[in-house]
């Protein structure tokens, strides 16, 4: 079979010369690669080709459907922390503030300050250490003529003393001071009159400057906060400011003022707000007059008048005419005082602004010479520091010791 291989192998060479060059390019390798397949074993398995893959037979199938991906099955996610929050701080309240202490109310003694030291504490001084003799009694006489007191009581209260402490020290001589002037504020002590009419008329005198018109606004507030019904009268009709005070007044205390034109008749005024008070049913009437000076006798006249003309309209009224004096003054208001009730039948005093006098001791001479009750006395600018007059707390706030 090898020899036949070769011969055909020669056989086409030689037909085809074109080849025969390419056979003897190619002759040693192909002879390599007959000879090595001609000695190998022939018990060796024969090279076996792989067959080609069988036909696949095409069938007739459903449509191939798209693989479906794997659903992603997504990890749940972590549960979040927990955060336990932490519970606020209390809100710290403030502190309540401390509530304000009510003022405590002022004491007669503290007003009265310039007083003592000008009566009281000027006998402490004049005796020091020494007894009661006579140097020492024409001494004390000049010191009691010199304290607003009036001749006639400075006097009086000498004698006094002459005969309690004649030879004792200077407490003995305090003491015996003291109780004269006690007796003496005894008789002229009167709480507020009480109501008449209705209304209660009350007239107030004084001249420009006492402090009329103040008082009569802290009178005013007086009775308001004593749940009266108050209507004022502006009967100073010769001072427009005196009218615009008043009104003032009204406003702050809550009551009705009755005013007239400047320079109108006083008693008009006095009449229309006795008309208005009735109208209104007012427990309180309260009528200032002008502030006239006690040497113009045709004005001092003019109270009568007005006293007359409330009269008629009001039976009894007015049933109350206070005459308001400035302890300033000293014993010019003790004057005043002589010239108002030779006018006006003078019911009742207030003495005013004693917490900045030092001439307060005039009340003694007042109480003594004319015996009218003292019903008020003022001891500041505050509503509640128009007082109603104690004579005993008037006589220890004026001697009383620290």
């Amino acid at each position: 079979m090898g020899s036949s291989l070769l011969g055909s192998l020669a056989a086409w060479v030689t037909a085809n010369p074109a080849v025969a060059v390419l056979t003897l390019a190619l002759a040693p390798p192909l002879v390599a690669v007959v000879l090595a397949r001609l000695f190998t074993r022939r018990d060796a398995a024969p090279l076996e080709l792989e067959p080609p893959p069988a036909p696949v037979a095409e069938t007739a199938s459903e449509p191939a459907v798209a693989a479906q991906p794997e659903p992603q099955i997504e990890p749940p996610p972590e549960p979040e922390p927990v955060v336990v929050a932490e519970a606020p701080a209390p809100i710290a309240e403030p502190e309540p503030e401390p509530e304000p202490e009510p003022p405590r109310p002022v004491r007669l003694r503290d007003r009265l300050t310039r007083t003592r030291e000008a009566l009281v504490g000027r006998v402490g001084g004049l005796l020091g250490g020494r007894s009661l003799d006579a140097d020492a009694l024409a001494e004390l006489e000049a010191l009691l003529f010199s304290a607003d007191l009036g001749v006639r009581t400075a006097d009086d209260l000498l004698q006094s003393v002459r005969s309690k402490a004649t030879g004792g020290d200077v407490a003995a001589v305090q003491a015996a001071l003291c109780d004269a002037i006690r007796t003496k504020l005894t008789r002229v002590e009167s709480a507020e009159p009480p109501l008449a009419g209705p209304p209660h008329v009350i007239l107030v005198l004084g001249v420009n400057g006492s402090g009329k018109t103040t008082t009569i606004g802290k009178l005013a507030a007086r009775y308001v906060r004593a749940g009266r019904k108050v209507v004022l009268g502006a009967g100073d009709t010769f001072r427009a400011a005196a009218i615009e005070q008043l009104q003032v007044w009204g406003e702050r205390v809550g009551c009705e003022v009755v005013s007239g034109q400047a320079g109108g008749d006083p008693a008009a005024v006095a009449f229309d707000t006795l008309k208005a008070a009735v109208a209104r049913n007012a427990d309180v009437a309260i009528i200032d007059t002008a502030g006239r000076l006690q040497t113009q006798k045709p004005l001092m006249e003019e109270l009568t008048k007005i006293a007359r003309v409330i009269g008629r309209e009001v039976e009894g009224a007015p049933h109350e005419t206070l005459l308001v004096l400035d302890s300033n003054t000293g014993q010019n208001a003790i004057s005043q005082a002589r010239l108002f009730t030779e006018a006006a039948q003078v019911t009742g005093l207030a003495l005013t602004k004693l917490d900045g006098s030092a001439k307060g001791g005039v009340i003694v001479g007042l109480a003594d010479e004319f015996g009218i009750p003292v019903r008020y006395v003022g001891v500041g600018e505050g509503l509640d520091d128009l007082r109603e007059f104690s004579a005993n707390e008037f006589v220890e706030a004026l001697f009383e010791t620290e």
